[in-house]
């Protein structure tokens, strides 16, 4: 590929789609095994400049000049606790407006590339509430003029720690002197209106990325009460649970199946024998490799576990050094490979993190969680608080996001796939109001006709049929579907959430049975018309996933189950036929179809 060209498969673009679906998902999973998504090498490039404009240039600057420091003597501020808690606030702003993660076209925004700010300050457009027959005051699945209000209150909050006027650490506690902070009582303003907008509409609040960033604001809003030394350790705690929560939900089979997938979409591999190399016996056997293995449970899911337990106990600052060294190159790998949801922002600052918080303030000299506690209480009760969601979210991933559940990119997803007709599709933008049209779509307005914008998106059911979840989820569309199957375009339901509510993350919750009820509460499709299979996470517990197929029609109309063993060990194409699984509800106004 090019640096402005792209590269597609290799077919004709007037045809394809006239083939048999698992014949195209054949096509293009061995397009992605050598090539990723096949975008032009620009691509990367901007995403970079993004990073190094919007995050290092622009938060770096206001974290630095708002606080008093020269934006280039990085020697008087790297270590400096109000410097960390702007850049924290920077990037909430940024991930609450939508230029971080989810953003532009590897997260399925093509044209426009922004939509967050866009749907979350428009009424009318869908809120999902998380909890409306439980939270008096949050039914509904229109934006209201409130909704908008609170959106833009936590924005003009977030802007408020940034720009306001610093305070002296003396003033706050004791133990500050000699710096400068954000006054902790402004952070309270943005967690009460963090937490008004999670229960008004779950998209917009986990857009802001709050299983990261509200415990750091709830730290920092403590820090009068803390002073410095605790304030550090439960920095130090959060981050570290983060690592190992992510670490963790990496055990087991879901992961090894994304390392192929993010290695072929890396720009800057060469050549394609590399890439060749993470699947067991290309082009046949697209499972994983023992290298892919290797990578995935060695370098990170070890490193992930292993070495934030280093970070967090040892008192030894050469090997806390070299713990540090290992987690920045562990952050800018994943920063290099262009993930899809783009969470480059949040890796660039987790790399900054492990510098400002072990090496700042290293354990040996005062800020060691076994020797230098002064609150115990507070300290143990913030440990409990950080370990709760991802331990109830790994039990009962159906409860929790799997952000808060801290699965960041290990492949155990709640996930979708849709089969829609082509007329119901043009309801989606002729009924709904949005941020972004259809991507089929935004790829014709991008420049591409409308067959080969049908191929290129494609690639992302392509894409999505290399996880573990994927093979299992193509299974119980066509089971349902049959010989219907060219009435359908078939859809990764990741994607086409994003050009919907402006977000998603890979969190199939954002667009479960509640996304298609407000849908079909706009667009009245007929009995299938639209088609969801959908699969919840697997529980850390159990060795199989539950699904469900959904007719926007008629709700939803089956239940059943897979062993994740079955689907993960699948060919992207089903050559050995659907995967096995088990129906445990069906509705009664359905037929029932034969199942594999």
């Amino acid at each position: 590929m090019g640096f402005k060209e792209g590269v597609l498969p290799d077919v004709d673009p007037a045809t394809f789609m006239d083939r048999p679906y698992l014949e195209r998902i054949k096509i293009t999973s061995r397009f992605w095994a050598e090539n990723g998504f096949g975008t032009p090498k620009m691509l990367p490039v901007i995403y970079i400049v993004k990073v190094l404009v919007l995050f290092v240039g622009a938060g770096v600057a206001i974290a630095t000049l708002t606080s008093g420091f020269g934006m280039f003597d990085i020697g008087t501020w790297w270590n400096q606790p109000i410097v960390y808690q702007k850049l924290v606030m920077w990037l909430v702003l940024l991930e609450a407006l939508g230029l971080a993660g989810s953003w532009g076209p590897l997260a399925g925004h093509f044209a426009p590339m922004t939509s967050g700010f866009k749907c979350w300050l428009r009424p009318e457009t869908i809120r999902l509430p998380p909890w409306p027959d439980k939270v008096p005051f949050t039914k509904g699945d229109r934006r209201t003029l409130f909704d908008v209000a609170v959106y833009a209150a936590v924005i003009v909050l977030t802007l408020v720690t940034l720009f306001a006027p610093r305070v002296t650490g003396t003033d706050v506690h004791a133990s500050f002197a000699g710096y400068d902070l954000v006054n902790p009582v402004l952070f309270w303003p943005v967690l009460i209106a963090l937490a008004i907008l999670g229960l008004r509409d779950k998209v917009a609040f986990i857009a802001t990325r709050p299983e990261q960033y509200m415990p750091a604001m709830v730290i920092f809003g403590l820090a009068g009460y803390l002073g410095l030394v605790d304030m550090i350790i439960a920095l130090k705690m959060l981050i570290v649970v983060v690592w190992i929560g992510a670490g963790v939900s990496k055990i087991g089979r879901h992961f090894g199946k994304v390392i192929p997938p993010m290695i072929s979409n890396t720009p800057w591999i060469p050549g394609k024998a590399l890439k060749r190399v993470s699947y067991r016996n290309f082009p046949e056997d697209l499972r994983p490799s023992g290298f892919a293995h290797f990578m995935g449970h060695g370098l990170g899911t070890l490193v992930e576990i292993a070495t934030p337990l280093v970070l967090l106990f040892t008192t030894n600052k050469t090997v806390a050094l070299l713990a540090v060294i290992l987690m920045v190159g562990f952050h800018m790998f994943i920063l290099s490979t262009f993930p899809l949801a783009v969470p480059l922002e949040w890796n660039a600052l987790f790399a900054f993190a492990a510098v400002f918080l072990f090496l700042g303030f290293p354990n040996a000299d005062g800020y060691w969680i076994l020797g230098d506690v002064t609150h115990v209480g507070a300290i143990i009760a913030i440990a409990a608080a950080l370990l709760f969601f991802p331990i109830l979210g790994n039990l009962r991933p159906d409860l929790v996001s799997f952000l808060p559940s801290m699965r960041q990119y290990a492949g155990n997803w709640a996930s979708a796939q849709w089969a829609i007709t082509p007329a119901a599709e043009a309801k989606l933008e002729e009924h709904v109001v949005r941020p972004s049209p259809n991507i089929i779509t935004q790829l014709q307005k991008a420049g591409y006709p409308a067959d080969v914008a049908e191929v290129v998106l494609s690639l992302t059911t392509g894409w999505r049929s290399m996880h573990s979840q994927g093979p299992g989820l193509v299974s119980v569309l066509l089971n349902e579907i049959g010989d219907r199957e060219h009435d359908y375009r078939f859809r990764e339901a990741e994607f086409a959430c994003n050009s919907l509510v402006a977000f998603n993350f890979g969190d199939g919750h954002f667009h479960n049975e509640d996304l298609i009820r407000a849908l079909q509460s706009r667009c009245q499709f007929k009995p299938g018309e639209f088609l969801v299979a959908w699969v919840e996470s697997q529980p850390i517990h159990r060795d199989y996933q539950e699904y469900k197929l959904i007719d926007a029609a008629l709700g939803v109309i089956e239940r059943g189950t897979w062993k994740v063993a079955d689907s993960a060990n699948s060919q992207p194409w089903l050559p050995d036929g659907p995967v096995p699984r088990t129906v445990t509800w069906r509705s009664g106004d359905v037929p029932s179809r034969v199942t594999g």
